[in-house]
């Protein structure tokens, strides 16, 4: 076995045997593997379909171009889901594995979008459906159903289906978490390694404009932007509010990279690559950035924690993901009524938030610990 490769091994095996950090793990991915094949868990489009007119699959359809809200997340989580077996499979064969994603890309840009309202339920003779035969978005019982054989979570304020909710409505967490939080790191990394390493007049400009920015409390903030964007009525509701997060959440990491690369930058390493002659981005990216990685990854999983929070935390207040689009905050919004009798859409949303929060912040202790 390689040394590269084996202190990898041990530092799994390091992150593993704290039990805290598996845990945290482990939450991740089940919070991120039915979120990843929605689509195969809750739908009310059956996968095969036998009638008077033959047979066909209406699930490949809402697949390619679902008609479940927010179609761009949901189309790159589709992408994601399928991609997923050929990556583990051609992982050592990069070239077959591009090939194989640029050929998946197709059947999504060739399959217009097209809204099915037919009760594949009542009309099937023959059908197989997915474990929760229902779609986030279809009326199918009473409001406000408590958690029945039929419905295992209950029914929402108009009739849908909480448990197909909560499984999509992963997907808004998870995307909104995930990606803003990477948008957050890119800018904070930049901003900060350039103030670090530059130093001088520099790093005081764009640290006092950092501070500036500080003092705007961040979440009056993301409101004030948010209101803002949604008198435009945007269809996409979720890519804004990635957009939003994304660029209001930067300004702690910038922070924590410039100490580190002002750290970095006292160490003889550095006035060696200087005294080379390497230039000053190759320095910072390829000499500078790697030694402060630790950090930046830390960071990023807690920072994914609080995007949920204040993805979720929008979406109750009625800024975030907009309706009829799922989401967890959402369903948390539509118990505010009457939170007693509507106990379900308190507790399971509120559970799912727990979990995830709880995860991120764990994972992100046990990478702190190697």
């Amino acid at each position: 076995m390689e040394p590269s490769t084996e202190k990898t091994f041990s530092r799994f095996r390091r992150f593993f045997s704290a039990p805290a950090a598996a845990a945290g793990a482990v939450g991740i991915a089940l919070l991120l593997l039915p979120a990843l094949y929605a689509p195969f868990l809750a739908n009310g489009r059956p996968f095969f379909l036998s009638g008077p007119e033959g047979w066909s699959l209406p699930f490949l359809r809402c697949l390619f171009a679902p008609d479940t809200g927010e179609t761009l997340v949901n189309q790159l989580f589709n992408y994601l889901a399928l991609l997923l077996p050929p990556g583990l499979l051609l992982r050592k064969r990069k070239i077959l594995l591009l090939l194989c994603g640029l050929l998946l890309l197709l059947p999504f840009a060739l399959t217009p979008p097209r809204v099915d309202k037919t009760d594949y339920r009542k009309t099937a003779d023959r059908a197989l459906f997915a474990p929760i035969p229902y779609g986030p978005l279809e009326i199918v019982a009473e409001p406000c159903e408590p958690p029945s054989k039929k419905h295992i979570l209950g029914t929402d304020n108009v009739g849908r289906d909480v448990a197909a909710r909560l499984i999509y409505g992963a997907r808004a967490s998870l995307a909104v978490g995930i990606i803003s939080t990477l948008i957050a790191l890119v800018i904070g990394t930049l901003v900060g390694l350039a103030a670090g390493y530059f130093r001088g007049w520099f790093d005081l400009c764009v640290m006092r404009l950092v501070e500036i920015l500080l003092c705007f409390p961040t979440f009056l903030l993301l409101l004030i932007l948010m209101s803002i964007l949604g008198d435009h009525k945007f269809e996409q509701s979720m890519p804004v509010v990635i957009l939003v997060i994304g660029f209001t959440g930067w300004i702690g990491l910038a922070f924590l990279v410039r100490g580190e690369t002002l750290k970095q930058c006292g160490l003889p390493y550095i006035a060696s690559c200087e005294v080379a002659g390497i230039p000053a981005g190759r320095i910072m990216f390829f000499h500078l950035l790697p030694n402060i990685m630790g950090p930046i990854l830390i960071t990023f999983t807690f920072g994914v924690a609080g995007a949920i929070l204040a993805e979720s935390s929008l979406s109750f207040l009625g800024f975030g993901v907009q309706p009829p689009a799922p989401s967890w905050g959402g369903l948390l919004r539509q118990a505010f009524d009457n939170p007693l009798d509507n106990w379900h859409l308190t507790f399971f949303p509120g559970l799912a938030l727990f979990i995830a929060v709880l995860s991120f912040n764990f994972t992100g202790e046990g990478l702190r610990r190697l």
